[in-house]
This record gives structure tokens, sequence and C-alpha cells, in this order.
């Protein structure tokens, strides 16, 4: 109980509503979710801003149906379960298709920096398009 005051505590000290706060802690889902993922995006230089955009379009252009939420404290899409998540850093963007994703994709990863679950896009590189949407697909099939 104490837990959830500091959370709603939290919210209102970033004057959010509290009907975002969802009951799994790890997902926010709302008709804010947008403005929240346009948040997100914004903490960012420049540079990297474009990059999150450009993914964020390619995502929303492959499951317009998927909703945005923030899950995890970063953007996903969600059609029946998480399709995609997405992440900024300093010198790259972290695209996470989950572990099933990953796997069904590893032969295609080539010099990308990558783990069971995740792979990294240099911020001074162009997105790999063909590679996300091929990834995106597969993860829209296998979440519907």
């Amino acid at each position: 109980k104490k837990k959830l005051l500091q959370q709603r505590r939290l919210f209102l000290c970033y004057k959010l509503p509290i009907s975002i706060f969802a009951v799994n802690q790890t997902q926010l889902q709302s008709p804010m979710s947008s403005q929240l993922v346009d948040q997100y995006i914004q903490q960012f230089p420049p540079q990297t801003q474009v990059k999150l955009q450009e993914l964020r379009s390619l995502i929303l252009a492959i499951a317009p149906e998927a909703q945005e939420v923030i899950s995890y404290k970063m953007p996903a899409y969600k059609l029946k379960s998480i399709m995609v998540y997405y992440a900024g850093y300093a010198n790259h963007i972290g695209f996470y298709p989950t572990g099933q994703g990953m796997e069904a994709f590893k032969h295609k990863m080539g010099n990308y920096k990558h783990s069971k679950g995740a792979v990294q896009f240099p911020i001074n590189q162009p997105l790999p398009v063909d590679l996300i949407t091929e990834m995106v697909e597969f993860r829209k099939s296998h979440c519907q």
C-alpha cells in the first residue's frame, strides 16, 4: 500500500492523471500513451529523436492497429501481447523484438551488436528499414 501511494505521488508530481496508473506495474496504457511516447522521444538529442520517430513511424505503418504503450519505461507496441519495444541511448537505438523475434532473425544481424532479445542500431547509421520491417511483421503475426 505504501508503494502504491508513492507511485501515485510520483504521477501527481509530473501532473499525469492517476488514471494512467495501471494494475500491471510494468505497463502504462491510456489515451495519453501517445503523448507519453512523445515525451519519451523529446528527452533525447535531435539526432536521436529523428531515429526514434523514424522507427515509431515504421512500426505504426506496419501495424496501425497496434496500441502504443509505455512498458518497462520505453515505448512498446501491443496487439494481444507486446510485439516490440524500442529505446534511445547515447550511441544507439535499442530494438527489442523479444527472444522469439531475435531467434528468427539472428542470421540477419550482420555487424549489429545483439543479444537474445535485442539489437542495437547505431545512431550514426541509417536504420535497417527492411530488417526492422521483417521483424515487426514477424512479431505481428505471432501477437494476433
